[in-house]
């Protein structure tokens, strides 16, 4: 392995079994066979098995940052627990240069019993450390967790931020050459956030090497030089960050549809079905019906209506657009201006977006219709899906339309500061 590489992994397999019982009994089989001196291995599955990872090599070099990305289940925790050493591989092997840091799960290897101080000497012990080597280090491992009026408390009656500070702490405090970490800033505030990265900038500058998995593909595009997507134990792209980014994001508009979507023709009956939606579709800037749009891009809610009760005077429609995280639209016709005052037979409820600049994978759609007055709803349909194709340039959650530009100024035009605690 050349000075440059600290971590190489060739054709690594491992399997688990779904039956406890099975499961154990391989182990136990697979134990005596290592005993013995003999390899148990096979490449062919035992009943209940599976591939929990099949065939995954990769290099990882001083100064970069892999970032493994994937639906949860991808295998994507088995393969840092492989690098860790925490489990051996059915296949393969794993070469690793320098001292390894980890920080797999939220408090992971803690005592929940011990204090937070006596959790540093038994985990930093583990990492290596001498007790020399940590009482001079645990000052500003304590420092850098931000937990000196809790460092004498015992860690479960820490919080899920408190625990991952502590555990980064830790871990960063071993001057590793290889650092593991596993939705590390998925819990915390933005300052200890910001710390850690700085702290990861640091280390790469020194030549550390780093795999970081994180559902958050900001940060993946920001901070890592390669990324392997993982899907179902198997690499589907080893390699350049937007590429890897963008076919995730494909597979994902890919998905079969919740549970609970409505689709046109379900029996289940929702409302008073005096006025019944019979079937809805998207229709594109140039009335093509679409299921999939790019980002920005206008698009018009098409929702097809039979009109079954004369009494049905005054009827509100109510439109709900949700991304993966919260609503992004509610509005009905009446707060826009555009009271539905007489219903004919059959006909068609238009709703025109000019622009969804929602950067998601996909958007899901709510509408019902019900009456303005009593509130009775006629009918009610739920996350009808339209898919999204995000813009690989952006990684917030919007795209809107901006002008960059840079000018200089004279120093007399710099407005005067002052900051609220001197008045």
């Amino acid at each position: 392995m050349s000075s440059d590489v600290l971590v190489r992994a060739e054709g690594v397999s491992k399997k688990f079994s779904r039956d406890l019982m099975k499961s154990l009994w391989y182990g136990v089989t697979d134990t005596l066979y290592d005993l013995a001196g003999r390899d148990g291995t096979t490449d062919e599955l035992r009943p209940s098995e599976f591939w929990a990872l099949n065939n995954v090599s990769f290099e990882l070099r001083r100064g970069e940052c892999l970032g493994l990305i994937g639906r949860n289940g991808a295998g994507k925790t088995t393969l840092l627990k492989l690098l860790n050493g925490l489990i051996k591989p059915d296949n393969g092997r794993i070469e690793i240069r320098g001292r390894l840091g980890a920080l797999i799960a939220l408090g992971a290897g803690f005592n929940p019993v011990l204090s937070g101080r006596e959790n540093i000497y038994v985990n930093a012990s583990v990492l290596g450390l001498s007790r020399r080597e940590i009482n001079e280090k645990i000052g500003k491992i304590i420092e850098f967790a931000e937990l000196d009026e809790f460092i004498d408390a015992p860690v479960q009656s820490y919080s899920s931020g408190m625990a991952v500070r502590l555990g980064f702490a830790v871990a960063t405090a071993t001057d590793p050459d290889v650092l593991l970490l596993d939705e590390v800033l998925a819990v915390g505030d933005v300052g200890f956030q910001t710390k850690c990265l700085n702290t990861l900038a640091e280390f790469r500058r020194r030549g550390a090497g780093f795999v970081f998995v994180s559902h958050n593909m900001h940060l993946v595009s920001r901070y890592c030089q390669q990324v392997m997507y993982i899907r179902h134990g198997q690499v589907q792209h080893f390699g350049d960050v937007a590429t890897g980014i963008a076919q995730y994001y494909k597979d994902m508009h890919a998905g079969s549809f919740d549970e609970d979507t409505d689709i046109p023709g379900a029996p289940t009956k929702i409302g008073s079905g005096k006025v019944k939606f019979l079937s809805w579709h998207f229709s594109n800037a140039r009335n093509e019906v679409v299921s999939e749009i790019d980002v920005g891009e206008p698009v018009t809610l098409v929702v097809a209506y039979e009109h079954r009760d004369s009494t049905v005077r005054h009827a509100v429609l109510d439109v709900t657009v949700r991304d993966g995280e919260e609503v992004v639209y509610q509005g009905t016709n009446i707060l826009e201006g555009s009271p539905f005052e007489r219903f004919k037979k059959r006909g068609e409820l238009r709703v025109q977006f000019a622009s969804l600049p929602i950067n998601t994978d996909y958007l899901r759609f709510s509408f019902s219709l019900y009456d303005e007055s009593t509130g009775e709803m006629h009918d009610w349909k739920r996350n009808i899906r339209l898919n999204v194709r995000r813009s690989p340039r952006h990684s917030g959650r919007l795209v809107l339309p901006t002008k960059w530009a840079m000018a200089s100024i004279e120093q007399s035009e710099i407005p005067s500061l002052v900051s609220s605690d001197n008045k």
